[in-house]
């Protein structure tokens, strides 16, 4: 007995938590995969139509707005989100000029919700009375009656691309100042005393160190990349036109329409879009060990 509890104790352990997602998240996934089947718009009864959604979808002008404003999003976010992060997370750690100023700017929209961070960027970059564009004005880049629409088809994804880099590049900045704190601090001394500078430092010791700490931080931002919402929501709603639609809000969008069949099609496309990505990220990383 004392031997059969030794054995399974680990899968008992894990059981309640097994048996709970398994009811609550991947029966939801099957359900959404067998309604993507289906012609169900929400209400009715749902009769099956093979793989027409999917069909429907790879034909769909929109699709190919959204997945090429979500990859562009995907990439700039992640990129600078990165780059930044370590770069104040460095400041930080070595006690530079300014070193706290920044730590408290960069963490402070972490405590913020989206939402109000949205709202607020929304006023900014509106084009007749945003605070942006009369900033420009005043200074004389823009003249008395121009302006820039930085919530329009041109700049709209990256003005939201400029709104989540400031809501999270305090995440990755404190990430990163938490994986530099186990770097010993006798290779920076000894590569001091080698004459290696600052940038030298860096790239020989900080970033090689920090690989993990990279990849976890990409791949959280890949995930993050495809289930954004709110931001572009409560800025653009996926305007004007379609041109700054997501993934995420195309479906949303699709869901309002009463086309649940299809709505779920692109939330399967999005499930195993992210399950690709992180795949490939994870053996990536894997390959760099």
């Amino acid at each position: 007995m004392r031997q059969f509890g030794g054995r399974w104790a680990p899968y008992l352990y894990v059981a309640p938590i097994v048996v709970l997602a398994g009811a609550l998240l991947y029966y939801t996934v099957g359900f959404a995969v067998w309604a993507s089947l289906t012609d169900w718009n929400g209400l009715t009864r749902m009769d099956f139509i093979g793989l027409e959604n999917y069909e429907r979808l790879f034909q769909d002008r929109t699709f190919y707005i959204a997945l090429r404003n979500t990859l562009v999003f995907m990439v700039a976010t992640v990129f600078l989100q990165t780059v930044l992060g370590l770069l104040i997370a460095v400041i930080a750690k070595e006690r530079m000029p300014g070193a706290n100023f920044f730590k408290a700017i960069f963490f402070l929209p972490i405590a913020m919700a989206p939402a109000i961070i949205a709202t607020v960027f929304k006023y900014m970059f509106e084009a007749n009375y945003g605070s942006l564009n009369e900033t420009l004005r005043a200074l004389g880049v823009l003249g008395e009656n121009d302006s820039i629409l930085w919530l329009g088809a041109d700049l709209g994804v990256w003005s939201i691309v400029v709104i989540n880099v400031f809501a999270w590049m305090g995440f990755s900045m404190m990430v990163y100042f938490s994986g530099l704190m186990s770097i010993p601090d006798e290779l920076y001394e000894a590569s001091s005393l080698d004459g290696a500078g600052w940038w030298r430092r860096l790239f020989s010791i900080t970033v090689p160190s920090l690989k993990g700490t990279t990849g976890v931080l990409i791949l959280l931002g890949i995930v993050g990349s495809l289930k954004t919402f709110d931001t572009v929501w409560l800025t653009t709603q996926g305007g004007p036109g379609v041109s700054t639609h997501f993934l995420s809000t195309f479906l949303y969008q699709e869901r309002l329409n009463r086309d649940a069949g299809y709505s779920s099609a692109i939330g399967i496309f999005i499930l195993v879009a992210a399950f690709v990505l992180s795949l490939v990220q994870t053996r990536l990383s894997s390959r760099e060990k």
